[in-house]
């Protein structure tokens, strides 16, 4: 099983590389290091290609290593995420040896631990899991990873630790405040801005040395579950409008200014995502 395994990884981590248009090669790597199974649970697995449509079971190793959600409790209808998905977003995100990456939505860990071979094991990766059973599950799984913290909370509604990284499994309305307050000078917060039970993208902010305004700009359009506690019904509302206008292609900029302007894209309360470049 093992030899098999390593085979496989080999194929589907040069695969999830070209379909991800991955630039940094550690990516593949990571990806052809980390054995899925052990963060998928004993088979059956269930396995689809998107959403939870068609999604079936099967004991094949192989399946796990194709572009497929797996799923991590149908029931609640948690998924491990697509791996080309995570790989376009983990090579945006840019994390680098020694780093610390905080995630907000964990799951059973399996790209934790693709971040925690990132950073390597002079850096650090703070992962939060709402969930208490499925935070439990990624514990053991990750018990090998000494770099790895497991924290069984939301990741919302506290202060997070200085971070060089954020990245985020579940989608939120808006920029949540504690994200971007924790991010240091030069760190990378990327997650799904996206209305609950909607559609959205993700989007990439960097925090810079100083200034009101810090370079954004969305990278592919995405469907995740909702991140409790960083959902507003009013900034969904005006945020479905702004996907359905069009032209989040443009943004570049999240300013913060209690004013209005015409390179406004969607705006919210002394916040807004801009059309005009951060200087």
């Amino acid at each position: 099983m093992p030899d098999r395994s390593a085979s496989l990884r080999r194929g589907y981590a040069a695969e999830i590389a070209r379909l991800a248009g991955v630039r940094d090669p550690r990516i593949e790597e990571a990806f052809a290091a980390v054995p899925r199974e052990d963060f998928s649970g004993p088979p059956p697995w269930f396995v689809s290609g998107g959403g939870f449509g068609g999604t079936r079971g099967g004991s094949e190793l192989a399946r796990l290593y194709e572009d497929v959600l797996v799923a991590i409790d149908r029931g609640r209808r948690i998924n491990n995420g697509q791996p080309s998905l995570h790989a376009l977003s983990i090579d945006a995100l840019a994390p680098k040896g020694g780093e610390t990456v905080v995630q907000i939505g964990a799951g059973a860990g399996y790209y934790t631990a693709i971040l925690a071979r990132l950073v390597g094991p002079t850096g650090r990766v703070i992962a939060y899991e709402i969930e208490p059973d499925i935070a439990e599950r990624a514990c053991v799984n990750l018990a090998g990873y000494s770099q790895v913290e497991v924290r069984p909370r939301s990741g919302v509604g506290e202060a997070l630790p200085a971070a060089d990284c954020i990245y985020v499994s579940a989608a939120a309305s808006h920029p949540v405040r504690a994200w971007l307050d924790a991010l240091k000078v030069g760190g990378r917060l990327l997650f799904p801005l996206q209305a609950a039970h909607s559609s959205g993208a993700m989007l990439l902010i960097t925090r810079p040395a100083s200034g009101d305004a810090w370079p954004a700009r969305f990278l592919t359009s995405v469907v995740f579950i909702a991140c409790e506690g960083a959902q507003d019904a009013t900034m969904a509302r005006k945020l479905d409008d702004a996907l359905r206008r069009g032209g989040s292609g443009r943004v570049r900029s999240l300013r913060f200014d209690a004013r209005q302007s015409p390179s406004d894209w969607l705006r919210g309360d002394g916040w807004a995502l801009s059309t005009e470049a951060a200087e």
